[in-house]
């Protein structure tokens, strides 16, 4: 246990020093360059972005040639010049249309970190989790080119081989990681996938 606080707190230190908005800067970065996620002059969507620590390490990889479209139901206060933070529910009727608005064309990477608010009983935060996460992988059909990567959060039980098998039919490959900055006892993994084949209509 002591390890793992000292790990937490290794994490939310290296956030401040490097003026990331949360440990979790530290996931998408270890995926970044493991899976060569995200490119220079990517266009890039997150959900679930705020408070922004994958915002951040996704605007630095795209660089200036790039563009980041971030959405969260909280405020997003950050500044970058290639970023646009959206406040709003993902199922919001209305989100397809502001999404269309911010982004110049269809994005090469859509990023997934959505959770819903824990109530501590584990079946109901699990689907809901898993609810969340199938909203974004319907959004993604109208939105990531074709080729496109994508990363997903799903919290590990029974629905987690359904979201992985759907994703498989979606994309050439998927990996399933979990970032060192993770920790140990959470019950988060990430599906990375790599070489979107295009939307497929539900069957």
């Amino acid at each position: 246990m002591r390890l793992e606080v000292a790990k937490k707190d290794q994490y939310r230190r290296l956030a401040r020093e490097r003026g990331y908005k949360s440990r979790a800067a530290f996931k998408l970065l270890e995926t970044v360059r493991k899976y060569r996620l995200i490119k220079e002059g990517d266009v890039v969507l997150d959900f679930g972005a705020a408070p922004g620590g994958w915002l951040q390490v996704a605007a630095e990889a795209v660089g200036p040639g790039g563009l980041v479209v971030g959405i969260d139901l909280e405020p997003i206060d950050l500044d970058e010049v290639n970023l646009v933070a959206i406040q709003s529910d993902i199922k919001s009727p209305g989100l397809s249309l502001k999404l269309e608005k911010a982004m110049p064309r269809k994005a090469d990477v859509l990023l997934s970190d959505l959770a819903p608010q824990v109530i501590g009983t584990w079946d109901i935060d699990h689907f809901r989790q898993a609810e969340l996460t199938m909203v974004a992988i319907d959004l993604m059909g109208g939105f990531l080119e074709r080729g496109g990567n994508a990363m997903f959060k799903v919290f590990d039980g029974e629905r987690f081989g359904e979201v992985r098998a759907l994703l498989s039919k979606r994309f050439e490959t998927v990996h399933v990681t979990k970032p060192k900055a993770s920790r140990t006892q959470s019950a988060e993994l990430y599906l990375v996938c790599l070489g979107y084949r295009g939307s497929s209509p539900h069957p």
